[in-house]
């Protein structure tokens, strides 16, 4: 079996261990501070070992001698961890939202001999690999519009919201500048502006503007494309209450408090539902087409347990990337982007069948 080390024991981490340990390929080590999680984690018949993820001599000790290194962690963690795999020789994939970490880890990546993989979750992730798939069946590409949510099945409340994942990434995509590209120039435009409204399914959305989502699809697509942009999809009035809260109250500049805030008074979900549309313009054949992609995926039973959705499309991501490096089938040293993944290796993935 090959060895793998798994940063972070909480609800990623967890499922991440749980998918590698059951798949019966991967000697599985997770390293955590937090000895509670630990112990439920250790319930999956892996090694575990409490380690200060702050102390950057136990982290290296306990990254030593394996041949890959995941990251569920905090994104402020990221370029500390991407660079201690990178001195001990392994593989090293995380699953950062944050734009400024994945250039850190880019650099890093530069001469490295073994590959540097960051933003492996849903979004960026996963969303790039479809995007890029999509995008590459045009002759020529006119746009490409990738909205994805995770939003829980039975909104309730103002915000019609549940947390599902890292409030540290979520407070960073609402605040942070959003890449996009427009009328064939890289910009910056402000998260949480760029309304839109859609039906799907008979239920109706919004979508805006989110920093981190496009990956390094602007690098990639730069000069091939007119438009290209990333949104994140939510009920209708959740972004006006946001607005208030980050720019009229200027919370951004608070952000402690914001978690505070988000984490005492919304309520974390199981049931969840992430919806993921990409849609792709261009011309082929002597025509303008369009061609969609879309997928629902639900909570749903994992090894007896129940798995939220952002869980299972999230830990599959990371597992389903490292299968691909695994196999051969991705760059084995410097950067390596998501969309350098075929989207048919990675749906034959064991670990990507929610997305299936």
């Amino acid at each position: 079996m090959t060895r793998v080390l798994v940063l972070g024991a909480g609800k990623i981490g967890y499922a991440i261990s749980s998918l590698l340990s059951r798949s019966g390929e991967w000697e599985v080590t997770v390293a955590d501070k937090d000895e509670t999680a630990l112990r439920a984690v250790a319930k999956l018949g892996v090694t575990v070992k409490a380690t200060d993820v702050e102390n950057r001599d136990a982290v290296k000790a306990v990254a030593t001698n394996q041949w890959a290194v995941l990251s569920a962690l905090p994104f402020s963690f990221t370029p500390t961890v991407a660079r201690i795999a990178k001195e001990v020789g392994a593989h090293y994939l995380d699953l950062t939202e944050d734009v400024e970490s994945t250039r850190q880890v880019k650099a890093l990546a530069d001469k490295a001999q073994t590959a540097f993989i960051p933003q492996c979750g849903l979004a960026p992730g996963f969303i790039s690999v479809v995007g890029y798939e999509l995008a590459r069946r045009f002759e020529t590409l006119d746009s490409l519009h990738m909205r994805v949510g995770a939003l829980p099945e039975f909104p309730t409340g103002a915000l019609k919201y549940n947390l599902t994942w890292s409030t540290d990434g979520l407070i960073n995509e609402y605040c942070n500048p959003c890449e996009a590209i427009v009328d064939q120039e890289l910009r910056e435009v402000l998260a949480l502006e760029g309304v839109e409204a859609f039906a799907m399914d008979g239920i109706d959305y919004e979508a805006f503007n989110t920093s981190g989502g496009l990956g390094t699809l602007c690098e990639t697509l730069g000069g091939k494309i007119r438009n290209l942009d990333y949104k994140t999809v939510r009920y209708p009035g959740h972004r006006t209450l946001m607005h208030f809260l980050i720019r009229d109250l200027r919370m951004d500049e608070r952000r402690s408090i914001l978690k505070d805030i988000l984490e005492t008074a919304v309520p974390i979900t199981l049931q969840d539902v992430v919806l993921i549309f990409v849609t792709a313009k261009g011309h082929r054949g002597g025509r303008f087409e369009q061609e969609s992609w879309v997928r629902k995926v639900y909570a749903a039973q994992e090894n007896g347990e129940v798995w939220s959705g952002i869980q299972r499309t999230t830990a599959g991501g990371i597992c389903a990337m490292l299968d691909l490096l695994h196999k051969g089938k991705l760059p084995q040293s410097g950067f390596v982007r998501q969309e350098q993944a075929s989207l048919e290796q990675y749906l034959a993935s064991p670990f990507a069948a929610s997305y299936r």
